[in-house]
């Protein structure tokens, strides 16, 4: 089963989302606002793409934080940052089971799909 990860209202996210629909790729979607992150996982996409990638830096979430939090960043601060401010995790990050996806790119969810139409 496919997952995505991210907000509800991110443009990037309802990109994303239309490309699955209209695909017909069944897939389950998780609402950090709503549901929070689990850890476990967040740290799973870290050691998979590493803190630089799945930390979005450019949000304004991110821009807002005071000097001291946005300096000398590593995995674990990144991951506590993301915890506390889930708005700060890049998206979407989609499962496709084995291993995830991050950003919406139509080519790329083409190539890592192919197959997987219903």
């Amino acid at each position: 089963m496919i997952t995505m990860y991210g907000i509800k209202n991110c443009d990037t996210i309802k990109k994303a989302r239309n490309f699955l629909d209209n695909s017909r790729l069944p897939y389950s979607f998780h609402d950090y606002k709503v549901s929070g992150v689990d850890e476990a996982a967040l740290r799973g996409w870290v050691d998979e793409h590493g803190w630089e990638t799945i930390l979005n830096r450019s949000g304004t979430t991110f821009r807002a934080l005071p000097e001291g939090d946005r300096a000398h960043i590593d995995a674990d601060k990144a991951v506590l940052l993301m915890m506390a401010n889930p708005s700060m995790i890049k998206r979407p990050i989609l499962d496709v089971g084995g291993r995830t996806i991050v950003g919406f790119k139509a080519s790329t969810y083409e190539t890592a799909l192919e197959g997987a139409a219903a």
